[in-house]
């Protein structure tokens, strides 16, 4: 095999995990170079990277705990209304009743887990289907939001302002750099390079392929390149500005997440029930209490992400939290979760959200309207998807299929039939 067949599969068509994943940031690397060309290299300024992340993080974490949903075979319309609910519950609590900022932060993650406690209840035990249950929470708590604060703005304070609008401090000797984003970057970088050691020793170990080391050597170099060049847009941005607060929020969210879907019982479980929930429960999964978890979870997220959103607006409004839900559910899709349940990952699902949201942000740069913003990302998720799914009928290389291919069950392939008749369109052959 040559070196560039071998780099091409190994880099981007192999079969590990850690090569899917790269893939989809390649993807993502090419959405941004479409739209710093297209913007005539606005996207990729440190002021405007940083406002991607301030803007777009309480999205991403929303997209987090709908994966889990969707991958449990639900659906969760309420949590924009969640999330306002939440926020107009804690601004109240530090206005009226001078509830510092940390506690607030800890009844907003309260109430977040009573409302997912409420409709995980009433979806795991009385089997209401998801959809109808977060419906009715949708208007439930939209209308709890306007109730409360009675159709107003309710400001909150500055300490509790920072977790949606707060940066790194600057720290250290005068570097031209935020010298903690420098270190969060040096961080990643070696994380990435551990990750691929630890991935070769334990392939060794188990007797798998490893693939050449030159191209792990080509994957890891792409990879702290990429990181590098983050962490000089973030770390180099106007005094007082560096990466934000949510953006730390969001990465220890996502890596602790992943490792609970990947790597816990807990996590396989909820993929077990979206692929068969029946066989699930044969085979000893807690059919009830996963379907509770994934909903109370999102609902907690939701707070959180709520909380982090009039953090970084200053206050809680009745307009809060509005079409979230399809936002975060367009994300999950696009990063190549099934709508029938049991597919998905956690890094798909924030690409994808990185998706929508750079496409919001580069036609906003270019000052194209609301009105028409929404009719492209409407076009935009419904044409990449039907073109991935007309490729994969096809057979020819599909995004989503690619990013499902881990997931897949194999089915066994039926025995061949030695009189012929497997040829004939009228007979089909059954599986002993």
């Amino acid at each position: 095999m040559s070196k560039f067949k071998e780099l091409q599969k190994n880099l981007f068509g192999g079969t590990s995990s850690n090569a899917r994943q790269f893939g989809m940031i390649f993807t993502l690397v090419a959405i941004v170079l479409l739209f710093q060309i297209w913007t005539g290299g606005l996207t990729l300024t440190s002021s405007n990277l940083i406002a991607v992340v301030s803007q777009y993080s309480y999205i991403l974490i929303l997209a987090i705990g709908m994966l889990m949903v969707i991958v449990a075979g639900h659906i969760d319309l309420s949590v924009g209304s969640v999330a306002a609910f939440t926020g107009i519950v804690v601004a109240k609590a530090m206005q009226e009743y001078d509830l510092p900022w940390p506690l607030a932060i800890l009844l907003g993650l309260l109430v977040g887990a009573a409302i997912g406690a409420w409709q995980g209840f009433w979806v795991a035990y009385f089997g209401v289907p998801a959809f109808i249950v977060t419906l009715a929470g949708m208007l439930l708590f939209r209308g709890g939001n306007q109730y409360i604060g009675n159709a107003d703005t309710v400001p909150v304070p500055e300490g509790f302002r920072k977790i949606g609008a707060g940066f790194l401090p600057e720290v250290g000797p005068d570097t031209g750099f935020n010298n903690l984003t420098v270190l969060l970057g040096l961080l990643a970088c070696a994380g990435v390079v551990w990750r691929e050691w630890r991935s070769r020793q334990t392939r060794h170990e188990m007797g798998a392929e490893t693939g050449p080391i030159w191209v792990t050597g080509v994957r890891v170099v792409i990879m702290v390149a990429v990181i590098i060049f983050a962490t000089l847009r973030f770390a180099g941005g106007r005094v007082g500005t560096s990466f934000p607060i949510s953006g730390i929020i969001l990465m220890v969210l996502v890596l602790a997440y992943s490792h609970y879907t990947r790597n816990t019982v807990g996590g396989r479980h909820i993929y077990a029930v979206g692929g068969n929930s029946r066989a699930a429960e044969l085979s000893g999964v807690k059919l009830k209490r996963t379907n509770f978890f994934v909903m109370m979870n999102m609902s907690i997220l939701a707070a959180l992400a709520g909380m982090i959103f009039v953090a970084r607006s200053t206050a809680s409004g009745p307009q809060d939290g509005l079409s979230w839900e399809l936002d975060a559910i367009a994300a999950v899709f696009i990063g190549g979760a099934a709508v029938t349940g049991g597919l998905g990952t956690i890094s798909g699902s924030i690409v994808g959200g990185l998706v929508m949201a750079l496409l919001n942000n580069g036609l906003q740069l270019e000052g194209v309207g609301s009105d028409m913003v929404q009719i492209i990302k409407g076009l935009v998720l419904l044409l990449a998807v039907a073109l991935d799914v007309y490729n994969k009928s096809q057979g020819r290389f599909s995004i989503i299929g690619t990013l499902m291919r881990p997931f897949r069950r194999e089915e066994p392939a039926a025995p061949a039939d030695s009189s012929g008749s497997a040829s004939d369109p009228q007979k089909t052959p059954v599986a002993g």
